[in-house]
């Protein structure tokens, strides 16, 4: 007589389609509160309905611009942390900032949520971190999908994508073009690592150094997972305040992996170089502990590291004060390089 064989179902092979509607069902208030009135689809529909009629019309020529990112190793921390909220800030973060910086207006926002196993809890954290920052910059979270995924995640294991779209009128956008020898190179202040950095950041802190997630080092007032954690900043406000104000703005970069090195580079035209003053902004504690762990070389560490800097805007000379003052009380504005002749790329004076 063959053996009985047990029934088997979808739960078993690791797929709990009851967890994933609760996962729904504790997210749906937060998603909502990002909803305006061209939002046409609730949660659970196939695909996401916008209306774009009453926004194309503030636009001689509407452009849609388009931006995918993710958070990282940084989800490594925050399962360590057993904390995921401002893993759902960063992701908007992430995709906000690299389409504001070509001069659009974001939207709408789309995440994907992976993992081993679906949390219904873990997954509300994340997603009501994303919803923060929707809120904050008007955005609308019209829609995402999570996915239960056994072997192909480790246990505990998330990945977290973004997926942002935006608008700009064509004559508006801003690709760096229009850079000239002379501008000035103007930053505003990372919150830390923000989402980049973070493979040679364990290296440093867990392995080299040997520390745990709770020890708080000289030169730190948090935590070493705490100070890893830290949101990024989303920009968009900001740059938003500048451009309805009609600020003549030339170039920004969003400075991710790569530091300032590799991003800034990415707007320059043919004939323009950018030589950054290194001490003209205050580089934040996080990167000068891990610099004194590793021994790291000071070119690696602008070239892995935001330093400090998570957006630069390249602007005229003239508009200088108008910035300074349109951005104070708001957050903090440094003047920390110019634009001169040359090949593009980055030098430090």
């Amino acid at each position: 007589m063959g053996s009985v064989i047990k029934k088997i179902d979808y739960k078993s092979a690791g797929v709990d389609i009851d967890a994933g509607n609760q996962a729904v069902d504790l997210i749906k208030i937060s998603v909502k509160n990002t909803f305006n009135k061209n939002v046409l689809t609730g949660l659970g529909s196939f695909g996401s309905l916008y209306n774009l009629k009453n926004i194309i019309s503030d636009y001689e020529n509407p452009i849609l611009v388009q931006s995918i990112d993710g958070v990282g190793t940084k989800t490594i921390i925050a399962r360590i942390m057993k904390k995921y909220d401002t893993i759902g800030i960063d992701l908007v973060s992430a995709c906000c900032n690299d389409i504001t910086v070509m001069g659009a207006k974001p939207l709408t926002f789309l995440d994907y949520i992976a993992n081993d196993k679906l949390n219904p809890p873990v997954i509300k954290e994340i997603v009501d971190g994303m919803a923060i920052a929707c809120r904050e910059n008007n955005i609308a979270l019209v829609g995402g999908e999570t996915a239960e995924m056994p072997d192909t995640y480790l246990p505990g294991e998330h990945d977290l994508v973004g997926i942002i779209t935006g608008i700009v009128d064509k004559k508006n956008i801003i690709d760096g073009s229009e850079i000239r020898s002379g501008d000035i190179v103007l930053g505003l202040p990372s919150t830390g690592l923000q989402t980049n950095g973070y493979s040679l950041a364990r290296k440093l802190f867990f392995e080299v150094g040997q520390y745990k997630v709770s020890d708080i080092l000289p030169g730190l007032d948090k935590s070493i997972g705490e100070t890893l954690l830290e949101s990024a900043y989303v920009y968009n406000n900001y740059i938003q305040l500048l451009l309805k104000d009609k600020i003549q703005i030339n170039g920004m970069a969003h400075i991710s992996g790569g530091g300032l090195v590799e991003n800034i580079p990415r707007i320059l035209p043919s004939n323009c170089a950018v030589e950054i003053k290194k001490d003209s902004w205050p580089v934040l504690p996080v990167f000068k502990v891990m610099q004194e762990i590793g021994n790291i070389d000071e070119k690696e560490m602008f070239r892995t590291f935001n330093m400090g800097i998570g957006m630069v805007l390249i602007v005229p000379a003239e508009q200088k004060q108008k910035i300074f003052s349109m951005l104070k009380g708001e957050i903090a504005v440094y003047e920390i390089g110019k634009i001169i002749q040359g090949k593009p790329k980055v030098s430090f004076a």
